[in-house]
């Protein structure tokens, strides 16, 4: 670099970093030697910089003539300027050699992605359309910079933990933006993405931008349960907000020897069952086209009663099928073997007493989340998808109702729901994506104030357009390829975040990307401890925007006779 002149001489070392005898600023990191901005910037570290000191996650800043540009680092590289010494290394247990070699003939690097920009005369981030020059500064990102990115926690915005080696600030997700599209919570089995759902629900419910329904596989989220790897036991929703989340149980035998409590049993009726809630199982249970034909034939010949009469099938009801209809016998029996599994599920009785689906969408048309627990039957797999199907093919019904019916006039209008399934995969395969009602409700984005919030192990398994849809995927340690392909895809600068995405700790450690934050960012997520409770339980404990109109649920109490 040349000598300033004599009177920028002061503003030369503010900016430059240095000082007499090459002195480096302790937050300098080097400077920018080369790069693009599809490909990210190379950073020639200051001699002296310890590389061990770096991680790939971490951010900086690379201060321009007039911007700032917020980088992450996504690869760390040491280089040299001959490659004689990769051959025939230098002795540097010689302190005098260790001098001259380190940092000039052999030296680090680092990769860095630029994110966003800031202006010198705004503080509003702007997406990156430029780099930055040659040998500009690159620093350690402040507390100050973090904030200017990621902005104070408010009515809208839910801290989910602190960047990577900057514990004294947060992140705060934009739980608005996070709730108007499907969001997609993934990471290999024993990363803890039901703690870090937790996390997300209890920022969604004590901020109000939506109310849930969580299909609760394992009973993780309505009571307490006991954290993996340790004997002490965590709240659940319903015990951090009373009055504000409603626990319903499939199984309630479950529920007393867990010492759970739940408000309501859910029963469904073999009535209420049509071919559409049992066409998802088609790959669990081995159904054939000719299978779902049958049953539709079934459905229209014997009625609301079909269910039960098939697995109660008599040689008489064969007879009386093969003779007015085109279902064969073994395709009628083949389906018959699959739904008879059906009769083992408690929770599916001869008749109903009471309307569930109309008991769960008065509650969340009142704002209240929904918390429906499957006992012992979240082992099963195929009744966790029936019912998951059952309720939201209904509720669904109904949102898009209440939505239609509101048309211009937002007080009518029902809140925003998000619906949780876990393992996502087999409800978006894609296979069966295009037709089921969770491809259609990740299709419609918002349209009718309902999303989805997916949680998965396999991303990979699910539909790719699905996939495109997901407007924020918070992301947990990923070592399958495939996966992190599927996680990363239509992500801006994918290929950088790959190195950081498959070196993320095991525990409580996320990347989080999309709709919900302005770039992509890796946190150390929020403990689910006594800290965190305190700090939900200190809210205000109003619900603005969420409870429905008094016209929406006399709406709803008058529409009874309405069949969902």
């Amino acid at each position: 670099m040349g000598l300033p002149g004599a009177v920028d001489l002061d503003r030369w070392f503010a900016e430059d970093g240095r000082g007499f005898a090459g002195h480096v600023s302790p937050s300098r990191l080097g400077v920018v030697v080369g790069g693009s901005l599809s490909k990210g910037l190379v950073v020639k570290l200051d001699r002296g910089q310890t590389i061990e000191d770096l991680a790939v996650g971490r951010y900086v800043v690379v201060k321009g003539d007039n911007k700032r540009f917020f980088c992450m680092i996504t690869d760390i590289v040491l280089d040299n300027t001959n490659p004689d010494i990769q051959s025939d290394p230098p002795d540097i247990s010689d302190p005098f050699l260790r001098e001259v070699y380190l940092g000039t003939a052999a030296y680090g690097k680092i990769n860095v992605q630029p994110m966003l920009s800031i202006d010198d005369d705004e503080s509003v981030p702007k997406p990156v359309k430029t780099i930055p020059g040659h040998f500009r500064n690159v620093v350690n990102a402040s507390v100050e910079d973090v904030n200017d990115v990621f902005g104070s926690e408010d009515e809208r915005h839910f801290n989910v933990g602190a960047p990577l080696e900057l514990e004294e600030t947060q992140i705060n997700l934009d739980l608005k933006r996070l709730v108007e599209r499907s969001v997609g919570v993934f990471g290999k089995s024993g990363t803890g993405k039901s703690f870090l759902t937790r996390v997300l629900l209890a920022g969604i419910i004590s901020k109000h931008q939506a109310v849930s329904l969580i299909f609760d596989m394992h009973n993780d989220y309505g009571w307490e349960v006991t954290q993996e790897g340790k004997a002490s036991r965590v709240k659940g929703l319903k015990q951090l907000f009373t009055d504000e989340v409603v626990i319903c149980t499939l199984d309630p035998e479950s529920s007393r020897k867990r010492n759970a409590k739940y408000d309501f049993e859910v029963k469904i009726g073999f009535p209420e069952i049509e071919p559409e809630d049992i066409t998802m199982l088609r790959e669990t249970m081995s159904m054939t086209d000719a299978m779902l034909d049958a049953a539709y034939t079934l459905r229209k010949h014997w009625g609301r009663g079909w269910v039960e009469r098939l697995i109660h099938i008599s040689a008489e009801d064969i007879d009386e099928i093969e003779g007015a209809t085109p279902v064969r016998e073994g395709t009628l029996m083949g389906l018959q073997r699959r739904i008879q599994r059906f009769d083992r599920w408690d929770f599916l009785v001869p008749e109903a007493t009471g309307d569930s689906v109309q008991q769960i969408v008065k509650l969340l048309e009142e704002g209240r989340s929904v918390v429906l627990e499957f006992g012992r039957w979240g082992n099963s797999l195929e009744a966790y998808m029936l019912v998951a199907n059952y309720l939201t093919r209904r509720i669904h019904e109904s949102w898009v109702q209440s939505v239609e019916f509101a048309l211009g006039n937002n007080a009518d209008m029902p809140p925003q729901l998000a619906i949780v399934i876990e393992e996502a995969h087999k409800f978006l395969d894609p296979r069966i994506a295009h037709q089921t009602i969770f491809g259609i409700i990740a299709r419609e984005l918002r349209k009718y104030n309902v999303t989805l919030l997916i949680v998965d192990q396999r991303p990979s398994g699910i539909d790719e357009e699905v996939m495109s849809q997901i407007g924020t995927r918070v992301t947990a340690l990923l070592d399958n390829e495939r996966d992190i392909n599927a996680v990363l895809t239509g992500i801006s600068g994918a290929s950088g975040l790959r190195e950081v995405l498959a070196r993320l700790d095991t525990k409580q450690q996320a990347i989080i990307m999309g709709h919900a934050v302005p770039m992509p960012v890796v946190v150390r997520t929020r403990s689910y401890d006594e800290e965190f409770y305190a700090a939900i339980e200190g809210r205000p404990r109003s619900q603005p925007g969420l409870g429905s109109s008094s016209t929406s649920r006399d709406r709803l109490g008058n529409s009874g006779k309405r069949r969902l």
